[in-house]
C-alpha cells in the first residue's frame, strides 16, 4: 500500500474547497502541453493527453483553455517553452522521493526543489539514484467506504489488474499502463466511486514509518507538491493505518 496514497487521501478529507483554484489550473494546463507535446493533439491516440484533459474538466477547467493547451503542446499556438525534469532523492529517515516537474527554467526550479528537501530534513541525489525503485503503473484509488474488498478484487482482476491493496481507508488498484482505461472502466460501470485515478510511479519495496516519520515525511510531500512547477510526487513510504488515522485527525 503506497504511504503516499493514504497520505493524498488523508489531504483529500482534510481539504475544504480549493482556494487556489488558478494556480491548479496553470499545474493542469502544464500537463495538457507536455502530454500533448510528447504524444500529439488527439487525446483518443494519446492516453495522457486523455488523462491530463479529464482532470482538466474534472477542476472545472473551462474548454477552450485546455483546446488551447492542447495548441500549445502541439505547436499550432505559441507559447513558453516547457520541459519535463524528474528530481529524485531521499525524505527523512532514508525514505526514496521523487517529483516530476514542467519548466521553463531547469537550473532555477533545480534549485528551489534541492531547498525543499534539505529544509525536511532530506537531499536531492542524482539521477536514477532512486528511479530504479519505482515502475511506471496505473494507480486506481477507491475510498474504502465504496465498496468492500472482495468486491473490488473481483472486478479489478477480472479487468486485468495487476493487484488491488486494501486498507482501512482506500483499496489500491495498480495496473499496467495497457489495462488502465479498462480497469477504471469497469470500476465506473459497477457503479463503484473512483476517488483518484493517475499514470504513477510505483515503488517496488516499500518503508514503512511511524508517526513520527510520517509526520516528517508528510511536510516534505506537501512542500514539494505546493511548488509551482511540480506535476507529481512519488515515495516508496508505507504508512500503517494506525498512523494514517492519528495523521487524518491532526
Amino acid at each position: 500500500m503506497s504511504g503516499h496514497s493514504k497520505w493524498s487521501t488523508i489531504k483529500h478529507k482534510k481539504a475544504a474547497l480549493d482556494a487556489k483554484r488558478g494556480k491548479a489550473w496553470s499545474k493542469l494546463s502544464r500537463a495538457v502541453i507536455m502530454a500533448a507535446k510528447m504524444g500529439g493533439g488527439n487525446p483518443n491516440d494519446n492516453p495522457r493527453l486523455r488523462l491530463a484533459v479529464d482532470k482538466a474538466k474534472d477542476a472545472n477547467m473551462p474548454k477552450d483553455t485546455i483546446e488551447k493547451a492542447i495548441k500549445k503542446g502541439t505547436g499550432e499556438l505559441e507559447g513558453a517553452s516547457f520541459e519535463e525534469v524528474l528530481y529524485e532523492g531521499y525524505g527523512p529517515g532514508g525514505v526514496a522521493v521523487m517529483c516530476r516537474a514542467t519548466t521553463d527554467n531547469r537550473n532555477r526550479t533545480g534549485s528551489e526543489i534541492k531547498k525543499i528537501f534539505e529544509r525536511a530534513g532530506g537531499n536531492l541525489g542524482p539521477s536514477n539514484c532512486v528511479a530504479f525503485q519505482f515502475s511506471h503503473k496505473g494507480v486506481i484509488i477507491v475510498a474504502a467506504e465504496k465498496a468492500n474488498e472482495d468486491q473490488i478484487v473481483e472486478i479489478a482482476l477480472e479487468a486485468g489488474a495487476d493487484d488491488v491493496s486494501s486498507s482501512a481507508m482506500i483499496h489500491e488498484i495498480t495496473t499496467s499502463l495497457e489495462r488502465f482505461e479498462v480497469v477504471k472502466a469497469a470500476i465506473e460501470d459497477a457503479g463503484i466511486a473512483i476517488e483518484s485515478a493517475d499514470l504513477s510511479m510505483v515503488a517496488s519495496n516499500m518503508m514503512m514509518l511511524d508517526l513520527d516519520g510520517a509526520r516528517k515525511l508528510g511536510r516534505l510531500l506537501d512542500a514539494l507538491e505546493d511548488h509551482d512547477d511540480v506535476d507529481a510526487v512519488y515515495s516508496n513510504s508505507d504508512i500503517p493505518d494506525a498512523v494514517a488515522a492519528q495523521l487524518s485527525k491532526e
